[in-house]
């Protein structure tokens, strides 16, 4: 039997891999990234969303870590450089980025402070942040725009590192997507949960209309939320879909440390049904923005 087998040439054969996708080595880190799965992947990525500059929306959704990694900068960046058309996040980001902006720091010890009774009953970001949800709500004005306009009137000193207070002076729209109990603003006596109730649901509504803006080749992107922002995409590209059955054609990507279940679903495999291609990149945020930006304009 085994004097029967059929064989053939190696050069016959297709392979999935070859040198010319390895690494070249040099100075370009375009060529130090191998054309080989997620090497090649993200350089694809890159691809789209520089070619899709001027043309085609961009929305990026996150979560807060982003901006306690540091990262606002970057993301300023690509909203200048006419990359990044809208944002949308959730209500821990905004907590981040007053403080950053008030305080030019955040993120306190809660595993000390919550042993004293004290995590989350800072005054300046509670007390200020629950009164511009109010006037939000009152004022039927969006959060991002009340927001900007307390953090110029009041000149904070940190105010070039607030990523919201940018897309403020840029006019780029930021929606929030508040799930009430989960922010320590919640704690304090200020906070009216109709008003939050209402900011939040007004962000939903902007965030479906930014959402448009990504058919037939635009792009969104989820960065390091595994809940909240997911679902909210997922509902909005529902309705959307409801109202204009030909919806699709965009590209959805992940930056995250792990693959979670709804970033994975409701941003990559489900939008797939529409014609949407899905990148989904696993790495720390302080490594994959900086390269993800540093790439736009030498791939």
């Amino acid at each position: 039997m085994k004097n029967n087998i059929r064989r053939y040439s190696i050069s016959e054969r297709v392979s999935k891999v070859s040198t010319g996708g390895f690494s070249r080595i040099g100075d370009d880190i375009c060529d130090l990234m191998p054309d080989i799965l997620q090497g090649k992947n993200f350089k694809e990525f890159v691809r789209i969303i520089r070619d899709i500059k001027g043309k085609k929306g961009f929305v990026a959704g996150f979560g807060a870590h982003l901006i306690k990694c540091g990262l606002s900068p970057i993301i300023i960046q690509m909203m200048k450089d006419g990359y990044i058309t809208a944002l949308a996040t959730n209500g821990a980001s905004l907590i981040h980025d007053f403080e950053i902006a008030y305080e030019g720091k955040t993120s306190e010890d809660v595993e000390n402070a919550l042993k004293n009774g004290e995590f989350g009953m800072v005054d300046e970001t509670c007390r200020i942040l629950n009164s511009l949800f109010s006037l939000a709500a009152e004022s039927n004005r969006p959060l991002s725009e009340v927001y900007g306009e307390h953090i110029e009137k009041h000149d904070y000193k940190y105010k070039s590192h607030s990523l919201f207070y940018q897309a403020y002076s840029l006019g780029l729209p930021v929606s929030f997507h508040i799930a009430i109990g989960t922010d320590i603003i919640h704690m304090h006596p200020e906070a009216r949960g109709e008003d939050i109730g209402k900011v939040s649901m007004a962000g939903f509504r902007m965030f479906t209309e930014n959402l448009k803006s990504i058919k037939d080749g635009g792009v969104y992107l989820n960065i390091g939320s595994a809940v909240i922002m997911p679902e909210v995409f997922l509902k909005a590209l529902s309705l959307i879909r409801n109202l204009d059955r030909d919806f699709g054609g965009f590209t959805t990507a992940v930056f995250d440390f792990n693959t979670h279940y709804r970033p994975m679903q409701n941003v990559i495999n489900r939008p797939g049904g529409l014609g949407a291609r899905g990148f989904y990149f696993i790495g720390h945020h302080e490594i994959m923005l900086p390269l993800l930006y540093f790439l736009l304009d030498r791939v």
